[in-house]
């Protein structure tokens, strides 16, 4: 799939010091559009971490799902699993660095997403994604009822017993955020 217009800026921050943190710092999109949002994230975290080639996202928080989306030269694959939290982004890079998100829902509050952020940023943090939010009174991500097989756009990442064996990255697999 290819966004239909120029990607937006990305409200993201990331940690200075990944070898310390519990996560690598903050997303804040501005719907639950993926078609919308993910471009400019993709854009902004291959500035600093080098092509990105595969992102894994909850399947339920999001309105649509598809299993690739180009942006730029670059074909980003996308994973949707139940049991990443809806709090969470996994990024996986060309050289197989893992990089995990907490996403801010949507509808937050400015001054609490920018709180959010700040700590999942900060390199002393050891919070994870949903403390996060539940330490700010974040409302969580909605559940998407979209009414279709949710699972049918991820059978090429192994299916429900794929998320444990794929982790690859850095740090761990998915369910380290």
């Amino acid at each position: 799939m290819s966004p239909p217009s120029a990607p937006t800026a990305p409200r993201l921050v990331l940690a200075t010091n990944r070898a310390r943190s519990v996560l690598d710092g903050a997303w804040w999109p501005r719907s639950w559009d993926p078609v919308a949002e993910l471009p400019g994230l993709v854009l902004a975290l291959a500035e600093r971490h080098g092509r990105i080639r595969h992102i894994m996202l909850n399947i339920d928080a999001w309105d649509s799902r598809f299993r690739r989306l180009a942006v730029g030269p670059d074909l980003v694959r996308l994973g949707w699993f139940d049991t990443l939290d809806p709090a969470v982004l996994v990024a996986t890079t060309g050289g197989d660095i893992q990089v995990d998100l907490l996403i801010v829902p949507p509808a937050t509050a400015a001054a609490a997403a920018e709180q959010a952020m700040a700590a999942a940023a900060d390199p002393t943090n050891v919070r994870r994604a949903p403390e996060i939010l539940a330490a700010l009174r974040v409302p969580p991500a909605p559940r998407a009822g979209t009414g279709a097989d949710p699972r049918a756009v991820w059978d090429n990442e192994g299916g429900g017993g794929g998320v444990a064996a794929r982790g690859g990255g850095s740090r761990g697999g998915p369910g380290h955020d």
